[in-house]
């Protein structure tokens, strides 16, 4: 591929071997010429890059210490889309996946800058190269891990990247991208909900079968003691499985956007009381929580059932891995109202925040599908809010979501 290094320092690839454009194969010539032919390739290779650096299509993938001329590979031949920007931020490849990928024909791709050929957005809105800076952030940098974007016409694609520099901590002289398509982590995605799943309710129904079954071969030989410890453990595991299969309805929903929102005036500071009211039933001490409704909050039209499923993550979270006094503040905010569920626990480190509302996230001390800060996410973005998590005032972990104000086109 392209390099900006001087002719006698050929760039490397992460496997250490020399990477350049061949203008000629080398098929049918006297193996015994091979390495003086490979090396007369390369040289006039690096030097036409420096003079203007072409579409690199072909690359040499011989064995060159070998002494074999060896086969070249076409960029077109690789899985993956590949995009390659030069020291100045043109781009040098764009092989056909990556065409295919993105809609913009090879042709009109190369030359141009990478940025205009590759507008990635990130999940949060924000240009991606802005905040990335290959070129101009920290030169420490070798690699960019693989992370999901999104191309103007918001279509998803996984991109990873690659930081070729002339030296350790110097300039970058190439910019090696690969595109993917998002599908393939999403094909991930499923078997991973499969295996979780099996695993989730393996254990009680396991349970269930084990006791019902002493109870059928063995009622007259056991206690009214045991019947009733055998039949609480059944019902609870039975209510274990019915929220496992709500939790799967839900993120179905969720992700093919079929998630029905029935909104109706609600009144949230009694949402959130009623959903304490519910731990504190359950045995939760009551001065362990604290509602707090400040200013004047506007009319807020939201679906009862799922804004009383939100709370009851939220607040389960803080009550199972927060600690001390659970904060519920209620506040108006610019177009509507926010809600902030605290608790005085350990918080969230900052290097795991952007995995929180991914499925399947648990830290070491949580246990369950790792599904609820998931659906959570999606029940809110559904109502047009949004929701992010932080530190509490206390030091523990916040999470603050807002619903929009205003009566719905559509009641």
């Amino acid at each position: 591929m392209g390099s900006g290094r001087k002719a006698d320092h050929p760039a490397e690839d992460a496997g250490g071997g020399a990477a350049h454009p061949s203008d000629d194969p080398g098929q049918g010539a006297d193996p015994a010429d091979a390495p003086a032919e490979a090396h007369g390739r390369a040289v006039r290779a690096r030097s036409a890059l420096r003079n203007d650096p072409p579409s690199v299509a072909l690359l040499d993938v011989a064995g060159a210490s070998a002494g074999l001329a060896g086969t070249p590979l076409h960029a077109d031949d690789l899985p993956d889309g590949v995009v390659v920007a030069d020291a100045a931020g043109r781009v040098v490849l764009f092989n056909a996946q990556a065409a295919q990928l993105t809609g913009v024909p090879t042709e009109s791709a190369l030359g141009r800058d990478y940025r205009s050929v590759l507008p990635l957005v990130g999940h949060d809105g924000h240009d991606w190269w802005e905040a990335s800076d290959p070129y101009g952030g920290a030169r420490d940098r070798v690699r960019q891990p693989e992370r999901a974007l999104f191309l103007p016409d918001e279509r998803e694609i996984l991109v990873a990247a690659r930081y070729v520099r002339a030296r350790p901590g110097g300039e970058l002289v190439r910019l090696v991208l690969t595109l993917r398509d998002a599908s393939t982590r999403a094909e991930r995605s499923r078997a991973d909900l499969v295996s979780e799943v099996a695993h989730e309710l393996r254990s009680p129904l396991t349970s269930v079968k084990g006791f019902t079954s002493t109870l059928l071969t063995k009622w007259e030989r056991l206690t009214d003691k045991q019947k009733l410890f055998m039949l609480e453990t059944v019902n609870a595991d039975a209510d274990r499985v019915t929220r496992l299969i709500h939790d799967l309805l839900d993120v179905s929903r969720i992700e093919s956007g079929r998630l029905e929102i029935r909104r109706q005036v609600v009144d949230l500071p009694g949402a959130v009381r009623r959903v304490v009211a519910g731990f504190v039933a359950a045995g939760e001490p009551e001065e362990r929580f604290r509602v707090e409704a400040r200013g004047d909050l506007p009319q807020m039209w939201i679906d009862s059932d799922k804004l009383h499923q939100i709370l009851s993550n939220l607040v389960e979270n803080g009550v199972r891995h927060g600690a001390g006094t659970v904060s519920i503040v209620i506040e108006p905010c610019e177009g509507g109202t926010a809600v902030s569920v605290r608790d005085e626990g350990q918080g969230i480190a900052p290097e795991t925040i952007p995995r929180v509302f991914r499925q399947f996230w648990r830290s070491k001390r949580r246990s369950g599908t790792g599904l609820g800060l998931f659906i959570v996410k999606g029940l809110v973005e559904a109502h047009g809010g949004t929701i992010t998590v932080g530190r509490a005032p206390s030091g523990g972990a916040e999470f603050r979501f807002t619903m929009p104000a205003g009566t719905p086109e559509f009641v």
